[in-house]
């Protein structure tokens, strides 16, 4: 059985830093806004090996959750800008 929410993905945590700082730029987030990011390993049919997984929860019991389709290490701040445009 494989663990889909498996923790031990390795990421550095100065790109984790960094995205999350993005996030709070491009959505203009107050500072006591929480935003979680996090890498998931998907084996279903056309998903990425491994997403990351962007929760701003800004509203209470209303979190929004984004996707993007490749690792953290490889997120870059156009990815961040992407998502508002959904």
């Amino acid at each position: 059985m494989q663990n889909f929410f498996n923790s031990q993905l390795k990421s550095d945590p100065r790109q984790l830093v960094q995205v999350k700082s993005w996030v709070s730029q491009v959505f203009d987030l107050s500072d006591d806004i929480s935003v979680m990011i996090t890498q998931l390993q998907c084996t279903e049919e056309g998903c990425p090996p491994i997403e990351t997984v962007i929760v701003i929860m800004e509203t209470p019991g209303k979190p929004q959750q984004y996707k993007i389709h490749k690792p953290l290490a490889e997120v870059n701040q156009k990815d961040i800008v992407n998502l508002t445009a959904n």
